[in-house]
């Protein structure tokens, strides 16, 4: 996948890697991280220069993060009826979600960065509750880019002639953090359940 990806950036060189991480940053069926490891194998071929990558790479997925936070805001209605959250019975999760959002979205948000298999969802939720300003949303995404585009941008430069090795690698890492992703959410759940449920005896006697 990383060398069709490079094949494509190949013959359009910074336009073409600006392009695949905004359409990846909108639902294209390529993981991010292979478009920006595609983008250091070809500065690791000669072919575009670090800097120069570098920096297309962070814009790029500011601007495929912002415009999927925007979505989000624009059609926050369509989103929460999508995930199944419209219903009556489910605006005390939404009244809790907003809450969580409010309190720790910022780190969410800068966090997410770094998790591919959550972070579309984050950024769409986070649009859709309309609880993080657009400013709060880019000040934390931009922080948490400045520290992972460079890290994979290198992976690629560093061990291009080993990069579907590396993209192996960071897949199985990744299936690593989304196990403790979910147990960190199951453990979250379980303490609003036991909250909600102290709440409700009180509240009886």
């Amino acid at each position: 996948m990383a060398l069709l990806v490079s094949h494509y950036i190949e013959h359009f060189t910074y336009a073409g890697l600006f392009l695949v991480l905004i359409l990846c940053g909108l639902g294209l069926p390529v993981p991010e991280d292979v478009a920006l490891l595609a983008g250091g194998f070809m500065v690791h071929r000669g072919i575009t220069e670090f800097p120069i990558t570098l920096a297309v790479s962070f814009v790029g997925v500011i601007a495929g993060d912002n415009t999927l936070f925007y979505v989000g805001r624009k059609f926050g209605s369509t989103v929460i009826a999508y995930l199944g959250l419209g219903r009556p019975k489910s605006q005390r999760q939404i009244e809790r979600l907003k809450g969580f959002m409010a309190r720790n979205g910022h780190m969410a948000i800068f966090y997410a960065r770094f998790l591919a298999g959550v972070r579309a969802l984050v950024y769409l939720t986070a649009g859709s509750l309309r609880v993080v300003s657009p400013a709060r949303f880019f000040i934390y995404d931009s922080l948490g880019a400045l520290i992972s585009v460079p890290i994979v941008v290198s992976l690629g430069y560093l061990f291009g002639a080993q990069i579907e090795s590396v993209i192996h690698y960071m897949g199985g890492f990744e299936n690593i953090i989304f196990v403790i992703v979910i147990l960190s959410l199951l453990f979250y759940g379980t303490r609003l359940l036991i909250s909600a449920s102290q709440e409700h005896d009180a509240g009886s006697t």
